[in-house]
Parts: C-alpha cells; structure tokens; sequence
C-alpha cells in the first residue's frame, strides 16, 4: 500500500526509536494500534449505514466501486472486453483498404 521496503521499515523504526526514546515507543505504538482499529470500525460503519440506506434495490452494491479506480476499470475495460466478442466493424473487414466512393451517397 505505501511501498516501503523492509530497509526503509527498518529506518522509520531506528528514526522512531531515537525520537521517542524506547520509554514511549511501545506506548505510542499501541496508541496508534488502537487508532488504526477505530478508523477501521469507523470504515466498516459507515459501509454498513450506506448498503442500509440504499435499500433492497441495491443489495448487489459494493462500495469499493465507488473509487475511481475500479469504476474506470469496471467500465470502460469490460465494455472492450464486450466489443472485442462484437462482429468486426466495417474499417476491420476492409483490412486497410480504402471503402469504394459513392458520389451519389454524399
């Protein structure tokens, strides 16, 4: 998720002991524990309270779709997918050549 590797990891501990001293460290690091669980809860609510909102109607509704992300890769990678099992268009069948010209069509 941050792309940090296991010697940038190692830096940040070295850093954050040095800071707060090996006296804080474990209590700053259970603080942020209990913070992280509470933003998850907070997360995991705010899901719930919208899937109820919606109603039955929406049952299906995932709330990852909602990031822009997944909702360009949901509509516009799938709908190729769709087209490359259409018929071929018309500049596919000619295979490069030119379509024959019609003067009376134009």
């Amino acid at each position: 998720m941050f792309n940090i590797g296991a010697g940038e990891f190692l830096v940040l501990g070295v850093l954050a002991l040095l800071v707060l001293g090996p006296d804080q460290l474990p209590k700053v690091a259970a603080q942020a524990g209990r913070a992280l669980r509470q933003l998850r809860r907070m997360a995991d609510n705010a899901k719930k309270d919208i899937r109820e909102g919606l109603g039955p109607e929406y049952k299906d509704f995932d709330v990852a779709d909602l990031n822009p992300k997944r909702f360009v890769q949901k509509h516009f990678w799938e709908a190729s997918d769709e087209e490359e099992s259409a018929p071929l268009s018309v500049s596919a069948r000619l295979n490069g050549r030119r379509p024959p010209f019609d003067d009376e069509a134009t």
